[in-house]
């Protein structure tokens, strides 16, 4: 099956099938009948593409209110540990954290659904970050968790004196003081 259920309750890996020959290969990257199928009925309008250094740390961002997104990610080239914390104020794992590697090799994608915080660091030498989002980014309705919050405990994979953090990401707050998603 192609969607692997993770400790976290609507959050998936989606493993999409792979044909390889001589040629080189082909997948099915995204499948709208395949995911509504598996209960993912998010309609995606945007996509967003980055390309980042090694040591790279984004995140943890999320978008609140009537803005809030769902997104599919996946790494076209390099290797990410991409994290998500559940910010969901009714849900059994709010608080929880979920990291996993994705890369262009393995081919894995994250469902992220609405009500997550998002962010994830860059293992490889670079790497070409892509995902899709099923709701236009409102810059009055991003937020964001401090990425070295010590109380989520997040091991980014990077080496404290190797990581890139935009002082826009350093400046957000602590996970117990940040902005609720459903204002």
């Amino acid at each position: 099956m192609p969607f692997d259920a993770t400790p976290i309750q609507d959050l998936f890996l989606y493993s999409p099938d792979l044909y390889r020959d001589e040629r080189g290969y082909f997948t099915e990257s995204y499948n709208a009948r395949l995911f509504r199928e598996h209960g993912i009925d998010a309609v995606f309008v945007q996509d967003n593409q980055a390309r980042s250094a090694y040591g790279v740390i984004r995140g943890l961002h999320y978008q609140t209110g009537a803005s809030m997104q769902a997104k599919l990610v996946r790494v076209l080239e390099g290797v990410v540990l991409d994290v998500v914390v559940d910010l969901r104020p009714d849900s059994a794992t709010y608080g929880r954290t979920y990291a996993v590697e994705l890369s262009a090799e393995n081919m894995l994608q994250l469902f992220v659904p609405r009500g997550f915080a998002h962010g994830y660091s860059v293992l490889s030498e670079t790497a070409v970050f892509f995902y899709k989002c099923d709701n236009f980014y409102d810059r009055a309705s991003e937020g964001g968790i401090h990425p070295e919050d010590p109380g989520l405990q997040i091991d980014w994979g990077i080496p404290a004196g190797k990581r890139i953090i935009s002082a826009k990401d350093m400046a957000l707050p602590y996970f117990g003081d940040h902005r609720p998603v459903n204002d």
